[in-house]
């Protein structure tokens, strides 16, 4: 592949929404030590990208200009660096890039093999494209900070998902259910049946002054609560009269405030706590995530698809910030 060009989006600058990508062609990259080189199918959009280009995570993210946004892809190798073994040219994947360098907008992606998983026959390219970074904050904070057992063993939970609706959401919402759980969940009044139709036990429109106030409609208190609201989301002072005694709510996209919450709670020993949660892409847990798909277990609920060529379009869908499950751009 040397030499050969190939065709991308990527931006100069922080700033600039949709209209700030630029269609441009670029040399394919080239698959170095523990490295796959992977001819994509699809990638998918999340909240995350938005915030990198926005320069939230300045001046860490990116780590230069220009720079190809997206880094969860799915496709196939076309070559291997050295060191891999366990890949070969025509395997199906589905893959994590690194942040720090993007790539996902393109026609082709080099991606680690620690965070590549063979995508089975049985999965298409949009829904497994779809999994890593929305489904594993979902999978570690249910299993990890939550205490579900996906197996359903364990003690009966009761579980808050708010924005039940989205791409975490409707992960969180679906993994909830193989454990030992009643799910109360929230989303706008046009998803409410959708939500249902996911496993949700009950569901609230946020816009409602119950929905607004978290107040389980069969009166539940929550053991957990699965936040993936976008900044500023939901004050702790909601949050706090509707968690049971040892309740937790794990924050999955942590401002300043989640952090002084959490920062206080610990320091008086309450025993009602706020987790923020940051999760590091896993290769073995995605790879979880990949056979719970192939077993029909979960699914990939995809909004929208846009072609490569009008990735412009599926971003300025995510900036709306209203999608539906998942946003896919297809190689």
């Amino acid at each position: 592949m040397a030499g050969k060009l190939m065709h991308a989006l990527q931006y100069d600058s922080y700033g600039g929404g949709a209209a700030g990508l630029k269609h441009v062609e670029v040399p394919v990259p080239s698959a170095k030590k523990d490295e796959v080189l992977i001819k994509l199918e699809a990638t998918s959009l999340n909240p995350y990208d938005m915030k990198i280009q926005k320069g939230v995570a300045r001046p860490f993210l990116p780590r230069s200009f220009p720079y190809i946004p997206s880094i969860d892809i799915a496709g196939e190798v076309v070559a291997v660096g050295p060191g891999v073994e366990n890949f070969k040219t025509g395997d199906k994947v589905v893959a994590v890039l690194s942040a720090s360098s993007g790539g996902g907008l393109a026609e082709f992606a080099v991606a680690k093999k620690s965070l590549s998983v063979a995508r089975p026959p049985e999965i298409s390219a949009a829904e497994a494209a779809g999994l890593p970074i929305a489904g594993l904050p979902a999978y570690e904070a249910l299993t990890q900070c939550a205490g579900v057992k996906l197996d359903g063993s364990g003690n009966r939970k009761n579980i808050l998902i708010t924005a039940a609706s989205g791409g975490v959401g409707h992960y969180a919402v679906q993994l909830a259910k193989l454990g030992n759980t009643y799910v109360t969940a929230t989303c706008g009044a046009r998803n409410i049946e959708f939500v249902k139709s996911l496993g949700a036990d009950e569901v609230l429109d946020y816009k409602t002054p119950e929905g607004a106030a978290l107040k389980s409609p069969s009166g539940k208190k929550y053991d957990a609560v699965i936040h993936c609201v976008r900044a500023p989301g939901i004050p702790w002072s909601t949050f706090e009269p509707n968690l049971s005694e040892n309740g937790k709510v794990i924050h999955l996209t942590p401002g300043p405030s989640a952090m002084i919450t959490f920062a206080v709670k610990k320091l008086t020993f309450s025993k009602k706590q706020l987790i923020p949660l940051i999760v590091t892409p896993n290769g073995e847990k995605l790879k979880h995530l990949v056979h719970l798909v192939k077993e029909g277990k979960l699914k990939t609920v995809i909004d929208s698809k846009h072609p490569l060529s009008k990735a412009e379009d599926a971003w300025a869908k995510g900036i709306d910030g209203h999608a539906t499950g998942k946003i896919i751009v297809e190689a």
